[in-house]
């Protein structure tokens, strides 16, 4: 049985304008919010799908109630749209690059100890040398960097953790040492370290599912594994390295947590970290990148730089 195209199948057509409405109207689920987000009337929104529909010879959106979804076809068409947009966006840059012009926006994403404490100031210092490179940075927990460098949304990220995913590449950059960290009138404020079992009788204050320190905590302590969380008393859960210091500072209990997060508090005496007796707690900050997608000209002037400020 043949199978049947559309009419004008010999000469299905798109312009890249197109294929970036179309794909803020897929993403934002929206006809009203897409006009927004690219500036146009709806109508106007409306109206250059329609044409692409015409010209590609078949339906690509779907109303169900409130949400505009992909037909079959949009799924296909969004799919590949993005990967032109994104090989529009790395000509634009290499032009740029080529004729000595580095300019544009960089995002990338930090897990919190290298997002808070460390990428700032070697931001700070990238910004010297790359006066009119934008880097915007976002700070979430490893497995949430891992995710956004898969699905594209960040170039690269910067985690505490090793990853397993075999699109990723990972590449060495900073080491770091965990401390246990008590508040300034603990009992054990005055000495230099403590005892494993020790540290499991302490009211403890965890990081979230998902962070690099969690991680350290299980590879560090085998015999808790998985159950990590079971093996101390655990009086609170914080989502940040912050938030954690605050705790501690009040003492809601003490934590296990990065000496770079704690400098400026053990300077000014309002924590104090010990270590643990036979445990050495390091661990490497790794940057991640996906390798299926190759780097714009603005971040590999970054990557370089990074690798330069080591």
């Amino acid at each position: 049985m043949k199978k049947k195209y559309p009419k004008n199948f010999s000469c299905i057509d798109f312009d890249l304008r197109q294929l970036e409405i179309f794909i803020k109207v897929v993403e934002l689920r929206s006809f009203s919010r897409a006009a927004d987000a690219v500036c146009r009337a709806q109508a106007s929104v409306s109206e250059r799908i329609a044409t692409l529909e015409n010209m590609v010879g078949a339906k690509l959106l779907d109303r169900l109630g409130r949400d505009v979804v992909p037909t079959r076809a949009g799924e296909l068409l969004y799919k590949h749209s993005l990967a032109l947009l994104q090989m529009k966006k790395n000509v634009l840059l290499e032009m740029k690059d080529f004729l000595g012009i580095k300019q544009g926006e960089i995002f990338i994403g930090g897990s919190t100890i290298p997002g808070e404490y460390i990428l700032p100031g070697v931001l700070g210092r990238f910004y010297k040398k790359f006066p009119h490179i934008i880097v915007s940075l976002s700070i979430a927990d490893t497995k949430k960097i891992e995710g956004q460098v898969l699905d594209g949304t960040l170039e690269f990220g910067v985690i505490g953790a090793k990853t397993m995913n075999k699109n990723l590449v990972c590449q060495e950059l900073w080491n770091d040492e965990l401390v246990v960290a008590v508040c300034a009138d603990h009992p054990w404020a005055m000495r230099k370290d403590i005892l494993v079992s020790e540290l499991f009788q302490e009211p403890f204050i965890l990081r979230e599912a998902g962070s690099g320190t969690l991680k350290i905590l299980e590879k560090h302590f085998p015999d808790a594994g998985a159950m990590v969380s079971e093996s101390f008393n655990i009086v609170a859960r914080l989502g940040s390295s912050t938030a954690i210091k605050e705790g501690i500072k009040k003492g809601l209990g003490i934590s296990v947590i990065s000496s770079r997060a704690i400098a400026e508090e053990l300077k000014s005496g309002s924590i104090k970290a010990l270590k643990i007796n036979g445990v050495l707690m390091t661990r490497t900050f790794y940057m991640i990148k996906d390798k299926r997608r190759s780097a714009s000209p603005l971040c590999q002037a970054l990557f370089n730089f990074l690798m330069e400020d080591l």
